[in-house]
């Protein structure tokens, strides 16, 4: 993953202040007693390259070797024995990613390496909130408890970030593709949430990140842009049957992922800013991050948790 320069500018003018941690710190794992996801990420970054070297049709069989070999090297063994799956059950997941995939215009991964990529960087998500429970159908992630409807907070002024809802009938559709058709660029290329509901610590985390975005860019970009977060189980098998790189199990799936716009601020001059951003909330052990290309995925760390649960309770009086 590329680690881009800041762009220069800063907005003027008062802002709330951030939960992130005042200094940077080198890159740690703080989830107590875990494996060292810095050298995981590191042990990854190589095996891309590797993977990138075999990613035509005939070394399919040398692809196997190589992940036979690099997924047991310790860096790596580390994080994927430690997810509900092991070693064994990542390994063959992978694989058989592998062998189903097809080039898809709607997803994420547009070759292999992406899909390898994602598949191992996401992860760290799995291992981190193992132990959370999994929304598994449509309906438990409109009436579970422990997420907020966003449009309640969006409409009180409540909300630094932006989104776009799913529209839910054909007229709705038929309205967001003209508006697609006249002003092209207006706004990201995205299908929008299916589901307008986030856990509040995520919703705090998403307002904090905005708060840091708007600093750290000139005066004109929009808001930071929130693509996904909360779905599940049955809405990511819906996803991947239409060709999308949605993996299984996936944070999203546990309400602690949200996918954010990238590719789109770069007509702004700010898509090296958030993407620097977001790297350097990872490197301060607050998120985990995933290239997915026009947007990126990212999840909170269990150690993160309560401050963003007091962030959020502080912001909306509750």
């Amino acid at each position: 993953m590329r680690v881009p320069s800041r762009s220069p500018g800063r907005q003027p003018g008062p802002t709330a202040a951030s939960t992130a941690p005042a200094r940077r710190l080198p890159a740690v794992d703080r989830h107590a007693a875990g494996p060292d996801l810095a050298a995981y990420r590191a042990a990854v970054a190589d095996l891309l390259v590797e993977v990138g070297a075999l990613a035509d049709a005939p070394s399919t069989t040398a692809r196997q070797v190589l992940l036979d070999q690099r997924l047991r090297e310790p860096a790596i063994a580390a994080v994927l024995d430690a997810t509900p799956q092991g070693l064994v059950g990542a390994r063959e997941t992978l694989l058989l990613e592998m062998a189903r995939y097809q080039p898809n215009a709607r997803s994420s991964a547009h070759d292999l390496t992406a899909l390898v990529r994602i598949f191992l960087l996401s992860r760290v998500d799995v291992l981190w909130w193992r132990d959370s429970p999994t929304f598994r159908t449509d309906d438990q992630v409109r009436t579970s408890t422990e997420l907020v409807d966003l449009e309640w907070l969006r409409r009180r002024g409540l909300l630094e970030f932006r989104y776009r809802e799913q529209p839910a009938t054909v007229l709705g559709r038929g309205l967001h593709a003209v508006r697609r058709r006249v002003r092209p660029d207006a706004s990201p290329r995205t299908a929008g949430l299916l589901f307008r509901r986030a856990r509040r610590e995520m919703i705090a985390l998403l307002n904090d990140l905005a708060r840091e975005f708007a600093t750290v860019t000139r005066v004109g970009t929009p808001p930071l842009w929130v693509t996904s977060l909360a779905r599940s189980a049955e809405h990511q098998y819906r996803l991947r049957r239409l060709g999308y790189a949605a993996m299984v199990p996936s944070g999203h799936c546990l309400g602690w992922a949200a996918d954010v716009e990238l590719d789109w601020y770069e007509r702004f001059g700010a898509r090296t800013a958030l993407a620097e951003l977001l790297l350097g909330r990872q490197e301060a052990g607050e998120i985990n991050v995933v290239d997915e290309g026009q947007a990126w995925h990212l999840c909170l760390a269990p150690s993160a948790r309560r401050r963003y649960r007091r962030a959020y309770e502080a912001e909306m009086g509750c």
